[in-house]
């Protein structure tokens, strides 16, 4: 087992430094050789004069004193190099910048949910961090500074939290921090969040009344609640996607903008008809669609008579009820919606029970 001593040495202007002698020596976690020395950058007075001198010279020592029994921990544990001072002075938040950059590969949604990550954390040190100021409460604080923002949900914070918690991981893994610091600390529980949708007979309401002003805003939104696909889907979508084959009838071969995943996804006759005229292979099906317009829905459902607050997400929420309230087994609705996971389809059939519970209460002898 190596053994760390504190060593002096004299130099200039009367001064003495200090360093940790190492024996038998180590190799050195940067540079890769051997070595038996780590330069403090601590100094103490060779013939303290003052009781001010006297009383500095306590307090550096007991400093290195500290630092060398720190040292002797990481050797014991395994763990030399973590507190290194050249490691604690890099910057924490272009470790982070590179990490996201690596998740490019996998998906926009989550290069742009580590991105989020990155802009928060910048917010949160002001832009200035480095490895040597990562610490249990630093990573705590910036929890509850996610949870308390007043533009971030409270399930956005719990996946930012977890990416966040992710780059902790991987600072330790290579060996840039001593600790995995969010080892005990608990991610932001998940709330399940309300899901607004339209009845049967409010879609159909809804499809029976004009919107000529915005035509294209309507016809995207009946077929989004036909297909369930998301805004974005629908809004770059193209005549070339949409196909049709005598044994497979009309269907959609696309690439989901948040997934970045290839779907075929089938499409009834009466979805098609809301397309119009076919045009070219590389021209949008809703040309003149605008996600501004989406800002005008509500003018739309008030004509149509109904309450609820729906935004063009609602549309899918409202494709994946109306299919289980029609008998669809939860498998297919979640292939349908190109969910990566069932749990995450499981929701819409804890809210058609929620309904079917309101319904028996309706039956009332007093």
């Amino acid at each position: 087992m190596t053994k760390v001593k504190v060593y002096e040495k004299k130099i200039s202007q009367g001064r003495r430094s200090l360093f940790l002698d190492f024996y038998p020596p180590i190799i050195h976690p940067e540079t890769k050789r051997e070595t038996r020395r780590e330069h403090l950058r601590l100094y103490v007075f060779e013939r303290p004069k003052t009781e001010s001198e006297k009383e500095q010279n306590k307090e550096t020592k007991m400093l290195a004193e500290n630092i060398r029994a720190k040292r002797q921990i990481e050797f014991q544990a395994g763990n030399y190099g973590f507190s290194i001072a050249r490691q604690k002075q890099k910057d924490f938040l272009e470790f982070v910048e590179k990490l996201a950059q690596t998740k490019k590969s996998d998906s926009n949604s989550n290069y742009e949910n580590w991105s989020s990550v990155l802009k928060y954390l910048r917010k949160f040190t002001n832009g200035i961090c480095r490895f040597g100021e990562i610490d249990d409460k630093f990573c705590n604080n910036f929890k509850e500074f996610l949870l308390k923002h007043p533009n971030i949900s409270n399930n956005t914070a719990s996946s930012y939290f977890d990416k966040f918690k992710a780059s902790i991981h991987r600072a330790y893994d290579e060996k840039m921090i001593a600790e995995d610091f969010v080892k005990n600390i608990k991610s932001i529980k998940v709330k399940n969040t309300k899901r607004e949708f339209l009845t049967f007979e409010e879609f159909k309401k809804l499809a029976e009344t004009p919107f000529d002003e915005f035509d294209d805003l309507r016809r995207a939104s009946l077929f989004a609640v036909f297909t369930g696909l998301r805004y974005s889907d629908i809004e770059k979508l193209t005549w070339g996607e949409v196909q049709f084959s005598n044994e497979q009838g009309y269907y959609i071969r696309f690439r989901q903008k948040k997934t970045e995943e290839e779907e075929t996804l089938p499409v009834s006759d009466e979805a098609i008809e809301l397309l119009g005229d076919q045009g070219e292979s590389n021209q949008r099906v809703f040309e003149n669609l605008q996600y501004w317009q989406c800002e005008r829905l509500p003018i739309w459902l008030i004509r149509a008579g109904i309450e609820k607050k729906i935004t063009f997400h609602c549309f899918r929420h409202t494709h994946a009820t109306l299919q289980i309230t029609n008998g669809t087994d939860i498998y297919t609705v979640s292939k349908l919606l190109g969910h990566r996971s069932i749990k995450t389809t499981q929701i819409y059939a804890q809210i058609i029970d929620e309904k079917k519970r309101e319904a028996v209460n309706k039956i009332k002898l007093r």
